[in-house]
């Protein structure tokens, strides 16, 4: 039955019941397709020492010691709104304020961190974790074989494992692990200064987009992998733009911290059409690196050429 109000609007049966059947619709479609789909989301754009950084009094930094407009260091969520559960790649030195992003903005549970490498921005945040923290339980740390043994040969990594605030899970490269319906993760080797466990980046797969994170990586042409290729075949890329070009670190020998320069993988990317380009998210950047800060020049430069910045609380759908 149709109220008295429809029929004083002057609404015809016909247009009621077509009304009806497009108001049906509408609520199945929004049913069919909820936001549920897994996400990454970035919880830090900065190098291991952040922004401001330690010992920086140059211009970079000298504004942000008295604010809170600086950059956490590098890290990103992988968020199943199904489950409600959440991991960390990389445990970093603010891994605090990230993983309350993950767990109360973005209302899940943490299920576990896979770790890139046994580097002081990608792994101290585990000690969190611990007794003198939150006294966790049997936290999955995701890790390959030389980073699993060095948390377990070395304290106080090993105090975690021996008070159970942690469990190691061993990674293979190049094997994906499921961990969600249609959610996949694939650690791959890099090449980089591995003195105390090797370096991986990660791919995640979605129902339906790709994604993947490469946070720190030697010259690209030092990687048996071709990175033009690579980003041709995945929807979404987060590299590896510690540095923006030669000239930036003036005091210290480039060749012993040997990142790709962003001006260098510009020129080695730019014969990526448009759309291609669009999926490149420069991350882990330096606080020298110009294009940490909003509406620079650097950062106006890289865009210009159809490049993007990462930035704290972007996500990209799976």
């Amino acid at each position: 039955m149709h109220s008295l109000l429809d029929v004083q609007k002057g609404y015809s049966y016909k247009t009621l019941i077509l009304m009806r059947n497009l108001l049906t619709t509408m609520i199945l479609l929004g049913i069919l397709f909820s936001n549920d789909s897994p996400y990454v989301v970035v919880l830090g754009i900065a190098q291991d020492g952040g922004m401001p950084h330690a010992g920086c009094e140059k211009t970079c930094c000298k504004g942000l010691w008295m604010t809170n407009n600086g950059e956490k260091v590098s890290c990103i969520g992988i968020v199943d709104p199904r489950t409600k559960k959440s991991w960390m790649i990389d445990a970093t030195p603010d891994l605090p304020e990230q993983l309350r992003t993950l767990t109360l903005i973005h209302k899940t549970e943490l299920a576990g961190i896979f770790l890139t490498h046994a580097h002081m921005g990608h792994y101290i945040g585990l000690l969190q974790l611990g007794r003198e923290v939150m006294g966790a339980e049997n936290i999955p740390i995701f890790a390959m074989p030389k980073m699993k043994s060095f948390l377990e040969n070395n304290g106080p990594w090993s105090q975690l494992l021996e008070l159970e605030n942690i469990k190691i899970e061993s990674l293979k490269d190049g094997k994906e692990l499921k961990i969600g319906k249609q959610l996949f993760i694939e650690p791959f080797l890099v090449p980089h200064r591995d003195e105390y466990s090797e370096t991986v980046g990660y791919r995640i797969m979605g129902p339906e987009k790709s994604l993947i994170y490469i946070p720190d990586i030697d010259k690209w042409g030092k990687w048996e992998q071709n990175i033009f290729q690579i980003v041709m075949n995945i929807d979404i890329a987060l590299i590896d733009g510690t540095f923006f070009s030669q000239d930036e670190l003036p005091h210290r020998n480039m060749n012993e911290i040997p990142h790709p320069f962003i001006t260098e993988s510009i020129e080695t990317l730019f014969g990526l059409s448009t759309p291609h380009r669009n999926k490149v998210h420069f991350i882990h950047l330096n606080h020298s690196n110009p294009a940490i800060k909003r509406d620079s020049a650097a950062g106006n430069y890289i865009t210009s050429k159809r490049f993007n910045i990462a930035r704290e609380n972007n996500q990209f759908n799976l």
